[in-house]
This record gives structure tokens, sequence and C-alpha cells, in this order.
């Protein structure tokens, strides 16, 4: 594990391969770790980098402050690669890193050489959804209601309701060991994310992106997840779908080599 320190925080990232960078950005409570799977595949043709965000593991936060939101975390994500001073890089985020990884080729299209956005989280304005209603979607309710439980100290209490939102029920009970664990060291974000009002995607974001871009996704994902990312891939110019089959949003668990082999065909290609 190094650090760079980034914007008043140090941010710490793990480092594997030699080639062309590619910068990879966890979802919510997550950390580096999450790529571990696809990181020896994917470093035989690339120096991957994959950072921990602000108030990730390995850092202990208490959920107290407003230093958590997408805006904070694509902030430090566009310092980190100007730091990195290695020309423009490739970069791939999953779920909330997703997201984030949208806004930073929104801010900073310079940066960039190539976008993979696997499954990106978030909810659309008007211009995308016609049946737009403003308030929190039925998602965000869900994790407002774990991170409740969570803040009062009810940690896999708070994770089952999180995860059985996102996978449907019983999800929490399936999970093996080391992942529950590695939800555990990052359950108290889920108490700032309640308070970041991240902006919806707009159509205007979408056709603003002028990166490549690689949509991934699993081919079983059900509800707003599978919706934001087919919706955005039809309004990114030039936007690549690839759709894994017999997985879920953690599609690159579930079937790391093929999310290898569609990565990889997408960063060497022209």
């Amino acid at each position: 594990m190094q650090t760079l320190h980034v914007n008043g925080y140090d941010m710490a990232y793990l480092e594997v391969g030699e080639g062309p960078p590619l910068v990879c950005v966890h979802g919510s409570l997550c950390d580096f770790r999450i790529w571990s799977a696809v990181l020896g595949q994917l470093s035989k043709k690339h120096r991957v980098i994959a950072v921990s965000l602000r108030h990730f593991f390995p850092d202990r936060w208490d959920g107290v402050g407003d230093t958590y939101s997408i805006a904070q975390h694509a902030a430090d994500v566009i310092a980190f690669i100007e730091q990195l001073d290695t020309g423009p890089v490739d970069l791939m985020g999953h779920s909330r890193g997703g997201h984030i990884a949208f806004r930073v080729a929104q801010r900073r299209p310079d940066l960039l050489r190539k976008l993979i956005l696997a499954e990106p989280g978030g909810e659309f304005d008007a211009t995308l959804d016609p049946a737009f209603k403003p308030g929190p979607s039925p998602l965000a309710a869900r994790i407002a209601a774990a991170a409740e439980v969570i803040a009062k100290g009810d940690i896999d209490g708070g994770l089952q309701i999180f995860m059985d939102a996102l996978e449907g029920p019983g999800a929490w009970k399936r999970l093996p060991a080391t992942p529950k664990q590695l939800l555990r060291d990052n359950a108290t974000t889920l108490i700032g994310q309640t308070r970041d009002k991240r902006p919806p995607f707009s159509k205007a974001d979408a056709e603003a992106i002028e990166t490549p871009t690689l949509f991934i996704g699993g081919a079983n994902t059900k509800g707003a997840l599978a919706q934001v990312l087919h919706t955005l891939a039809a309004h990114v110019k030039g936007a690549r779908t690839e759709m894994i089959p017999g997985t879920t949003h953690p599609m690159f668990e579930q079937a790391p080599q093929k999310y290898c082999e569609i990565v990889l065909d997408f960063l060497t290609g022209a």
C-alpha cells in the first residue's frame, strides 16, 4: 500500500504491473481490495492503480463531517491523476465509483485516454427520465435506512438492509466471510452517503462525455442500476456496451476472466 497526499488527505492505493496506467475507483462500502479478483490479469498489460477514496479503508471514519460526497471524491481522483504525472490514464469505476469516474470525465477529459463504467450508480433528471419525480429514489431510501441502523451500532444489521436492497433478499447471508469483512470495514461511509446530495445524470451530462467509453454490466442485474447503464450508454457518443451472462452487480468478482477479457480488448483496441 502507498499513499499520495491529495487535497489535504493521504489517499491510499495499491499499484501492480507495468504498462499504460489504469486507475480503478471502487463503489459504496468498498475499497481498493474489491479489485483483487482482476488485478492479476489486468496487471499483465497495465500499471493497475486501485485507489481507496477519502474515508474508506484503511481509514477509520466516524461518519462525522461534510467531506464525503461525489464532488469531493471526483476532485480527489482528479488531483490524484494529476499527481501521478503520467499523462492521460485509463479510468475504471464501479457502481458509485462509476458515477465518480463519469464526473471526472465530464470535468477533465484531458486527463483520460479511455473510460470504463461498470454499472455506474446514480439517478436521472427529467431530461433522461420522463417519469422523474423530485425526492430520494427507492434505493436511496433503503440506503438511508441501512445507515440509520449502522449509526446505532448494528453494523451487520445495517449491511443486511443495504445488500438485500442491492442484490435481493438473502444477499447478505449468502456472502462469504471475506467480502462481509470488507463491507464492515467501510460501513460508516454509508452514513456520509446519506448526506451526499449527488447530482442526477442529465442528457446534457451524457452527451458531454468525449472520452471513448465502455459500459459493462451483469446481464442479470435488475432495477435502477441496469436502467442507468443502458440509458447513459444510449446518450454517450460512440459508447460500447458489454453485458456478462450469469452475473449481477459485482460482475468482476463473479466472472473475473470474462470481465478482464472485455476490459483488455477495449483498452488495447483502436
